[in-house]
């Protein structure tokens, strides 16, 4: 936020803008157990369906929590930033994330927690704060979301489309009834995978996310989707997590968890959102 102040101070009053504002955090790594020196109580953290509960997990959690929060305040500050200068009301403004948390089963995978992330968009009166839409929206979707509200037209090899027409009204819910679903795609992430004699090959997969379903389709099953274990299940960041889970040997009483993280999978994977929404209960 200190960067966006300086920045606001140095251009032209007169003179339009676009600021990225980005953060190391929540990025790995961060301060193992600041939930301690931060008074968090691991009662009130939520594990999720594809990890144990346990204290190491909890712990974990709440410090990732932590983080998240700190970076929310710079949102605050540069809120702020705008409103001292009177750009607040004026200002079109997009919060999101670009993934899940850097988590075993999360960042880098095709599953929920790791590609439904926040979005929230302010615009002074232009938008009616209080709205939840639920049009399907992806990252393709935002520069010409933001060229549009300039009064720009996209380049045509541009391959998203606008979402700004959902910012007039008062209706929450389905705005655009085609926005129905959302497709997905992963070729690779990160090194660490072998496949008869070739390096770093890729763990292709396509998805298909609607209001209920998500259907996966993993087209080299024979892979390893995070990376050989004897390169250290590369696609997924140190934490105290996945050190929990990697420790684990068949035969524990919990080595299925380690197994949704970082075990092979099928070729087809079904998840009912409603009653699943962790993914853990293949359909397919």
């Amino acid at each position: 936020a200190g960067n966006f102040e300086m920045f606001l101070d140095a251009k032209p009053s007169d003179q339009p803008f676009c600021f990225w504002l980005g953060t190391k955090e929540p990025h790995r790594g961060y301060e193992k157990d600041s939930w301690k020196k931060d008074g968090r109580n691991l009662e009130d953290v939520e594990v999720q369906d594809f990890y144990p509960d346990n204290e190491t997990i909890r712990g974990d959690l709440a410090d990732y929590a932590i983080e998240v929060e700190w970076y929310d305040t710079h949102i605050g500050r540069a809120l702020k930033h705008l409103e001292d200068r009177g750009l607040l009301e004026n200002t079109l403004i997009l919060a999101t994330s670009d993934h899940g948390m850097p988590f075993p089963r999360v960042k880098g995978q095709v599953y929920d927690e790791a590609f439904r992330v926040p979005l929230a968009v302010r615009w002074g009166k232009k938008i009616k704060p209080g709205r939840i839409v639920s049009d399907f929206v992806s990252f393709p979707d935002v520069a010409p979301t933001i060229m549009e509200a300039a009064g720009l037209t996209p380049h045509e090899q541009m391959p998203g489309s606008s979402f700004a027409y959902a910012f007039a009204g008062d209706r929450s819910g389905r705005i655009d009834p085609s926005r129905d679903h959302t497709l997905l795609g992963k070729e690779r992430h990160d090194v660490g995978r072998v496949d008869e004699g070739v390096f770093t090959v890729g763990y292709p997969v396509r998805a298909l996310r609607e209001d209920r379903y998500l259907y996966v389709r993993n087209f080299k099953p024979h892979r390893w989707p995070v990376g050989d274990p004897e390169y250290g299940f590369k696609n997924t960041d140190g934490s105290p997590t996945k050190s929990c889970l990697t420790n684990l040997k068949p035969g524990d009483p919990e080595y299925r968890y380690f197994e949704l993280s970082f075990g092979k999978r099928p070729a087809e994977e079904l998840y009912d959102l409603q009653s699943d929404p962790h993914c853990v209960n293949n359909l397919a």
